[in-house]
Parts: C-alpha cells; structure tokens; sequence
C-alpha cells in the first residue's frame, strides 16, 4: 500500500532546475546549522542560556529538514514518486512532531529575553542551566506526544480509493484530503492539536513581548532602547514568518485549502526557517564568529 506524491512538475527541464535548487538550499541549511552547533559548543564563552536554547533549536533543524528534504530530492527523478505507508505515517510524526517542539523552543527562547530585559540583575539565578534542560525537555514532551497521537488518529480514519497526494510528502492538510469520512469531528480534532502546537507557544512569546515593549519603553536610555530591539528583532522575524506560515495551513478551516498554496507555504518553512536561522541568530552575531574568526 502506497501513496503517490502528485505535486512535482511534469515537465524534465523543471526537474533539474527544482533539483539543483532543493539540494543548494538543504546542504547551505545543514552547513549553517551544523557549524553553528559547532561553534556553540567549542566556545565555552557561549555557554549560556541563550545560546543553549540556539544549539537545540539547530540541532532540530537539521533533524526537522532531515525528514523531508532527502525524500523530496531522491523523488526528483523516480518514473513513481511514492512512499509506502508506514513511510507517510513515519514521516508525518517526526516532521508534525519536530515542528512542534520547534515552537515551543521559540517560546523558550522568548522566555530567555523576558528575562533578561526585564530582570537582568535576577538572570543568572533563574536561567540556570536546571532551567534550561527543564524548558527544553518540556518543548520535547509537549511537542511530540500530542503530534503522535495526531498522527495516529488521522491514519485510524477510513481513505478513499485514491492514493494520490497533491503534496511533496506527507504533511496534514493535503493526507486530510483523502478521507472518504471528513467531517467536522476530525477537522477539530486536527485544530485541537494545531492550537497546542501552534497557538499556545505564540501566545507564550506575545505575553513575553509585550513585557520586553513596556520595559524598553520604562528605558531612558537611546542606547538602551536600541540593544533591546536589535536582541530581539531577529527572534521576532524568525517566529513571525514560522508561527504565519504554519497557522494560516493548520488553523484555518479546510473549506480554504488550496494545494498550490499549501505546497508553497510548506516550502516556506521546511526550507527558508532552517535556512534564515543561523544567518539571522549567530552568523551577525561576533560572539559567534570567534570562535571561527581565530580559526
């Protein structure tokens, strides 16, 4: 029993372009990511709560992106472009479940600034590395069992006949479309997970962004107001264009899905966060580019 991927192009000439462009991408992500991890844990200046949050969050992109880009790219050129299906249900958990606790990494990450903005003298005494193993482990839990469970229920549900996935692996929305019995049940359920994965951590971050704004503004200092945003505009840039992308596929209602858009915002995010991450965090960072720098 197979799924057949229906979203590639049809045309030779697309296949190399999209080929040569999927693999430039993917091996600029692991290379980024990879040497960023290095660089973190080579320096034992940037043994700090922060930077721990960086390497997990690294380290999850490299595995998030591991899960679907290799397939896509061996796909590229195969007469069937299929995947059995403990493959589609294999695929989905890890890919559902590394997204998810990529989310609640960001929240953790947010938490971080909060508290460095806001209780700098008291940062030290509450982002202890207890802490951060703590925070991490939670975003582990709490992003993957749910995403399990999900996935269990989604493949637990009867399929149509057809086995044709307008998609390039296996992602919710587009595996949803195949249900014979898509009623209203399983479209909440599915929400019911989306918004602990997705709405929950975004409203950890607004809730600690609006305590960073309202104590940046206490500031009087012009100096002080520009550390304070340039520390956490990147994060925002990053958790702005993750948490729109995802919210607007697995939030929405599936009366507004459209598979060219789904395909498009799926490559958003299995693609350009993995890649923006380390140009956005550590590449512009000097603490970062020590270590590399005396290399």
């Amino acid at each position: 029993m197979e799924f057949a991927f229906l979203a590639y192009p049809s045309c030779p000439e697309l296949h190399v372009l999209s080929f040569l462009g999927v693999r430039l991408i993917y091996a600029l992500i692991i290379t980024g990511n990879i040497l960023n991890v290095v660089a973190i844990h080579s320096d034992a200046h940037l043994y700090t709560p922060m930077y721990y949050f960086l390497g997990s969050l690294f380290g999850v992109e490299i595995c998030y992106s591991a899960m679907v880009v290799p397939h896509i790219l061996a796909n590229t050129f195969q007469t069937q472009k299929t995947i059995t299906l403990l493959g589609c249900i294999t695929q989905m958990a890890f890919f559902i479940g590394l997204g998810s606790i990529d989310c609640f990494i960001f929240a953790a990450m947010a938490y971080g600034w909060y508290v460095a903005i806001c209780h700098p003298l008291q940062y030290p005494l509450i982002m202890t590395l207890t802490l951060c193993v703590c925070l991490a482990m939670a975003s582990v839990v709490i992003g993957f069992f749910p995403s399990l469970q999900l996935v269990a229920f989604i493949f637990s549900l009867p399929f149509c006949h057809a086995w044709g996935i307008e998609h390039f692996f296996c992602d919710v929305p587009p595996v949803m479309q195949l249900m014979c019995a898509n009623s209203h049940t399983h479209e909440q359920s599915v929400g019911e997970a989306a918004t602990l994965a997705i709405a929950v951590p975004f409203f950890l971050i607004t809730t600690s962004y609006a305590f960073i704004v309202a104590a940046v503004f206490s500031i009087q200092s012009a100096v002080g107001h520009c550390w304070a945003f340039s520390t956490c505009f990147s994060h925002l840039i990053v958790v702005l264009l993750q948490y729109s992308c995802c919210a607007f596929m697995y939030l929405c209602p599936n009366l507004s899905y459209s598979a060219e858009q789904d395909q498009l915002l799926s490559l958003v995010y299995t693609l350009g966060t993995p890649l923006l991450n380390p140009l956005i965090y550590t590449l512009r960072n000097s603490e970062v580019k020590g270590p590399w720098g005396e290399c």
